[in-house]
């Protein structure tokens, strides 16, 4: 192959600018590399199993690589084409017929869309395929809606109806330091410094980071974990025998539950995330910070999370502008 590229360059120098060589020859040895790599007979299953591998070393979470699993698999059983023979129209398609049959949400069509797109263009960096047919799909506009959070007087009647310690201690927890629900049902006694009110949580990509809880927390802890009769390191274990970690199922039932009996709408975990980040940004706290406790990498996804009280609006504009 290399033998071949250098007689091509050399037939062609007299027609070429040096630039233009250069740049031949890089289209040359990526074109041929593809197609040996084709000839090799990597199928499209194995270019999906590789992308898999790549996520799982950058730390995705197991649910991540899941719904990349899933969303890629179903576009490539629509596609018999090879990979590398997938144009831009053939998934413009694809995602409209999904929309279509499924009756599905923009939301929904534009998470496929990124998924696939995260896909292609992770071929197109380790040069499998010369250029990404997603580069002219672009994001699908979506109705933003004003989404929900938990009012004080909703925190405190689930409070009250809670019926064990240890899903008061959830609520509060979750109230107090917006943690993610895979991060509360990981965390063990031993990360918990009441002294400080602190503890140490892994997020996406297994991302260590402090965050706190209030007195009212504290306390609540304390008293479950000292009602507890078990040996198992969890922070929170299932109220029979033998006793397991909660898993994330379990904390999201219980709260839908909850929510139910009180007639609160939509109780789930990333609420309890979103309301703690739209309450400190609503008393002040500096955007940075409020990224910093929810672990975020990029602070236009803590701006997604965070409703600014209308009020507060009124009285900043009346400060700085009125």
């Amino acid at each position: 192959m290399e033998d071949a590229i250098k007689y091509i360059l050399v037939d062609m120098d007299e027609y070429l600018t040096a630039n233009q060589s250069q740049k031949l020859q890089r289209v040359l040895v990526s074109r041929l590399t593809k197609e040996t790599r084709s000839i090799n007979g990597i199928s499209n299953d194995n270019y999906l199993s590789m992308f898999l591998n790549a996520k799982k070393i950058e730390g995705c979470s197991e649910r991540t690589l899941a719904y990349y699993k899933t969303t890629v698999e179903k576009l490539l059983d629509e596609v018999d084409d090879p990979i590398r023979k997938v144009t831009t129209d053939d998934i413009r398609e694809y995602l409209a017929n999904y929309q279509g049959l499924n009756d599905c949400s923009k939301t929904t069509i534009d998470n496929i869309r990124r998924n696939i797109s995260s896909f292609f263009t992770w071929l197109e960096e380790e040069d499998y395929i010369i250029k990404s047919p997603m580069r002219r799909i672009h994001k699908i506009k979506t109705t933003k809606t004003v989404k929900e959070v938990i009012s004080d007087e909703e925190i405190e009647k689930m409070r009250d109806k809670c019926k064990n310690l240890r899903d008061l201690a959830i609520i509060d927890l979750l109230y107090s330091t917006g943690i993610r629900i895979g991060e509360l049902v990981r965390l063990n006694i031993d990360d918990i410094d009441f002294e400080e009110r602190e503890c140490i949580v892994f997020g996406k990509g297994d991302k260590e980071r402090r965050v706190y809880f209030d007195a009212k927390t504290k306390i609540h802890l304390m008293s479950y974990i000292n009602s507890r009769f078990d040996t198992n390191p969890a922070l929170f274990v299932t109220l029979d025998a033998p006793y397991n970690r909660l898993q994330i199922s379990g904390v999201e039932i219980r709260l839908r539950r909850l929510g139910r009996e009180l007639g609160i709408n939509k109780v789930h975990p990333h609420k309890f995330r979103r309301t703690m980040a739209t309450r400190a940004i609503d008393k002040g706290m500096p955007i940075e910070q409020v990224q910093k406790l929810l672990g975020h990498s990029q602070i236009d996804t803590t701006m997604r999370y965070a409703i600014v009280n209308q009020t507060n609006v009124k009285v900043a504009h009346r400060k700085f502008i009125a």
